[in-house]
């Protein structure tokens, strides 16, 4: 099975009441969830507080889910930002934290054209490297939208053989 197939649940990131990442909640609730149907788990997306999370917390959650479940289901990282630098940055190092999968967002409030969309994915593939991208379309967020024809065209970009 692909790192990107099967149930895959965007899991919450439990935190402390004094607001840092709760990581044995984590771990209890990854656990869980894969014991219960989930085929693996989407750390630090929309669901996981990817907003609110800092790069190291995200990197550091990402490899303890991984090092922790890895065996056990595949672990897809949150790496989106607006800024394709930034994505680019946390896309190696999800990828650097043994991440089975990388979760990029069309980049959100700068609303980039399809030529924009296409060259910040590029770069985000580069980055990851062998590692599979799922590209995360959620227009209600973004304000944008990729169709079916900007999708096939980033896949036969990438080498990739499916959307």
């Amino acid at each position: 099975m692909r790192p990107y197939e099967g149930l895959l649940t965007a899991m919450v990131t439990p935190f402390h009441g004094d607001g840092a990442v709760n990581e044995e909640a984590a771990v209890a609730l990854g656990r869980h969830l894969l014991n219960n149907g989930s085929n693996g788990l989407v750390v630090g997306g929309t669901t996981g507080e990817s907003a609110t999370l800092s790069d190291d917390e995200l990197t550091g959650l990402v490899a303890l889910m991984v090092r922790e479940l890895g065996h056990e289901g595949s672990i897809v990282a949150g790496a989106g930002s607006n800024s394709t630098h930034h994505a680019v940055e946390l896309t190696e190092r999800v990828v650097g934290a043994g991440a089975h999968a990388v979760l990029s967002v069309t980049p959100y409030y700068n609303k980039p054209n399809r030529r924009g969309l296409r060259r910040h994915f590029e770069e985000v593939a580069r980055a990851a490297g062998e590692t599979p991208v799922v590209l995360y379309n959620i227009p209600g967020r973004c304000v944008i939208n990729m169709g079916p024809d900007l999708l096939a065209v980033l896949v036969k970009n990438a080498g990739a053989d499916e959307i």
